[in-house]
């Protein structure tokens, strides 16, 4: 049986979907993973995937003194890397992007095992700029992100196939949801905290017509006792979430808003503004945004009463259903799995 050595990390958003191309994959290869003592190692052993460590040098941007002994922890990290790869004897290295696929890419290339990376956002990250050329494939969830590589393809998000198909009426039935339509609040991993102030100071106005379904983040959750409002912390199946949904209010990430638009669920993004990221999530939502897809609420502009009126225009927003029920967005893995496929069998 052959071998699949995964990486990349930082944040769920480089493990969730390495994790979907896993369960593709694992009945036929022997899929391992190699990461940080972070989320990967975390969300891997839940997943029942077996890990290798190797702690991974961030670059913090703006920070020059921080970053000085970066080089010289590269070099640590990818020593760390190389001795994994010939512990495992890998086939082939797949690389969800992030700061953690760095040593990987570097140490297989050194030793020419084929490398496939696949970047999910519309303006490639650092890491994936950096370890482009070390690769045989570079993947994508965007289109015109594509074009942008010489070994660029277009292949879709990858998502995991639990999310789909997934009964309504015993989601609503979980969460404790009436018949009416429920607008879902999505902060992304950690919840956001702009967003959790802004819906509870609008949560009874709202819960008069709608139900509202609030994943508020760990640690986040507040008492209170407005009916058809529900907070979780935090949805081990996210499936469920968005069986019961009608709508949603979310940042930007692209996982996460893949997921929504693949599962025809009209949004009101409010992406991550530019002084805590890099833009992409401004980006990813503009896109969406110009394909007639979404509604973008920028952060800038965000109160408790835009937060509102947005909402209420998105529930009587029939043109956005209608782009969504025409759109082409769906899960990328089988086409990720026939370039893996490919890649393998050239290697045979």
């Amino acid at each position: 049986m052959k071998t699949i050595l995964f990486c990349g990390g930082g944040s769920a958003g480089h493990v969730i979907p390495n994790i979907a191309i896993i369960e593709e994959l694992r009945e036929d290869f022997n899929c391992l993973y190699i990461g940080t003592d972070g989320i990967e190692k975390q969300i891997c052993a839940s997943n029942g995937v077996k890990f290798y460590e190797c702690n991974t040098p961030k670059l913090v941007r703006g920070k020059i003194l921080r970053n000085l002994s970066l080089p010289f922890k590269l070099v640590s990290a990818k020593r760390r890397a190389g001795e994994i790869i010939d512990e495992v004897k890998p086939d082939l290295i797949f690389s969800k992007g992030g700061y953690a696929c760095v040593p990987p890419v570097l140490a297989a290339k050194k030793r020419n095992i084929p490398v496939i990376t696949h970047e999910s956002d519309l303006e490639a990250g650092l890491a994936t700029k950096f370890i482009a050329k070390r690769c045989v494939k570079l993947l994508t969830s965007f289109q015109p992100t594509a074009r942008k590589f010489d070994n660029g393809i277009y292949s879709g998000p990858p998502m995991r196939k639990k999310l789909f198909n997934r009964n309504p009426v015993s989601a609503r039935e979980r969460f404790g949801l009436d018949f009416r339509p429920t607008v879902l609040i999505l902060g992304g991993g950690s919840g956001s905290k702009i967003l959790n102030e802004n819906i509870r100071k609008i949560a009874d106005k709202i819960c008069k017509e709608y139900n509202v379904l609030h994943i508020c983040g760990r640690g986040n959750a507040v008492a209170c006792n407005i009916y058809g409002y529900k907070q979780i912390e935090f949805a081990d199946d996210m499936g469920e979430v968005y069986a019961c949904c009608d709508a949603a209010v979310s940042r930007c990430g692209s996982n996460a808003a893949f997921e929504l638009l693949a599962l025809k669920i009209p949004t009101l993004f409010i992406p991550l503004q530019n002084s805590a990221s890099r833009g992409d999530q401004v980006k990813n939502a503009e896109y969406f945004k110009n394909e007639g897809l979404c509604e973008v609420l920028y952060e800038s502009d965000l109160t408790s009463e835009t937060l509102y009126t947005n909402i209420v225009n998105l529930m009587k927003n029939g043109k956005i259903k209608a782009a969504l029920d025409k759109s082409d967005i769906k899960c990328g893995n089988d086409k990720i799995k026939t370039e893996v496929l490919r890649t393998l069998r050239r290697q045979s």
